[in-house]
This record gives C-alpha cells, structure tokens and sequence, in this order.
C-alpha cells in the first residue's frame, strides 16, 4: 500500500516511528529472546508482588540488603583467604551523561509547568479539556486496578499492538480508512438532519 492510501497520509515505517533503534527491534520483536525476557521477567515480579503480599519498596531494600550482605561477606572472606576481591567494575556517572539528562529533564519539566501555567490561567481550553479527561481517565482505571497490575498490563499492550499493526497493517489502514469515511458521512448526515429539525422549531416558534 502506497503511502497516501496509508493511515493519515503517514510515510515511515512503524519501526522508523518508534524510533529506529534498540527499543524499537523489542517492541516490534525482531528480538525476540529480549522482549521474552522482559515479559517473563515483569510477569514473575508481577506474581512474587500480587502473591507474596511484598511491596516495590520492600522488595528492593531486600534484594539490596541480600546483595550488598554477599558482597560485604565475599570482599572480607576474600582478604582474609588472599583472594581476589568480587569482580565489581567502577561504577561512575560521567559530567557528559549528568548534562545530557538534567537538559532532558529541564526541557520537560519547563514544558509541564508552562501547560499548567496556561490551563491554571484560562489561556488553553482545549489543553484544559485534554488534561481534565485524561486526569479522570487515570482516576478511573486507577479505582479499577493497582499500579503494578496497569504497569504490566499497559507493557503488554506496548508489546503486542505495534507488533500486530506492523504485521496488519495494509488492513488494518484499509478498514480505518474505510471507518472514517463511514464516520465524515454519518456526520454530514447528522448535520443535515440537525440544521432541519432547528429551522423547523424556529418555524413553530414564529408567530403566526
């Protein structure tokens, strides 16, 4: 399908709009023993925290107190043994990589608080509407289910849909297309009938 038959006139591919990299081969599963991985992995943390009765902050600090006991245990083990200490690389954050994360963290933010600065004094509307109906969104799926549940569920959803757009998606534009324009007549038609039906109660409405 040639790329004006193609959803919104679109022209790159979903792997190009996903980004082209690394995260876009596992969303799309070109690796597939990653997005594998990933999935089981997030299932069992999933299971150990529904079933377990474990919370995230629980969970971490235990698996640290594990590691850094073994780790603590091994270095003095290895000392006293004249043995080589645990392989543990340098561990480091360059100038370059703080910089390039607190520029992308300021660009965002700026942009967080310009939105709330602009809905807070009623210059967007439309942004306004967008935030309130998403916001209620968040609070309704969030009185349904709890946040690991979503976070999961919401993986699966990233991990299945493009996949399955990439694989359909000649018919899947196909059908979409055809919706909308089903859409545009039903509205025209709906227009038409609103526009007579009000010059007919303004009608009934003049004084004869």
């Amino acid at each position: 399908m040639d790329s004006s038959a193609r959803l919104f006139g679109r022209q790159r591919s979903v792997h190009r709009i996903l980004g082209g990299g690394i995260v876009a081969d596992v969303v799309l599963w070109r690796r597939r023993d990653v997005t594998v991985g990933i999935l089981l992995g997030l299932l069992a943390a999933w299971l150990v925290f529904e079933r377990s009765g474990y919370t995230l902050l629980s969970f971490v600090s235990n698996v640290l107190l594990l590691l850094i006991s073994i780790l603590f245990t091994w270095a003095r083990a290895a000392a006293i043994l004249n043995r080589p200490p645990p392989p543990i690389p340098e561990m480091h954050l360059t100038k370059e990589v703080m910089n390039e994360a607190a520029v992308l963290v300021h660009s965002h933010v700026n942009m967080a608080l310009l939105a709330f600065h602009d809905v807070a004094l009623g210059k967007d509307s439309k942004l306004f509407y967008r935030v309130a109906i998403s916001l209620w969104l968040i609070s309704v799926i969030g009185s349904l289910t709890d946040f690991l549940t979503l976070f999961y569920s919401s993986l699966v959803i990233v991990f299945t849909i493009p996949v399955l757009y990439e694989k359909y998606e000649d018919d899947i534009d196909r059908y979409l297309k055809l919706a909308y324009v089903e859409m545009q007549m039903c509205k025209g038609i709906y227009a038409e009938h609103f526009h007579e039906v009000k010059n007919w109660i303004l009608g009934k409405k003049k004084p004869g």
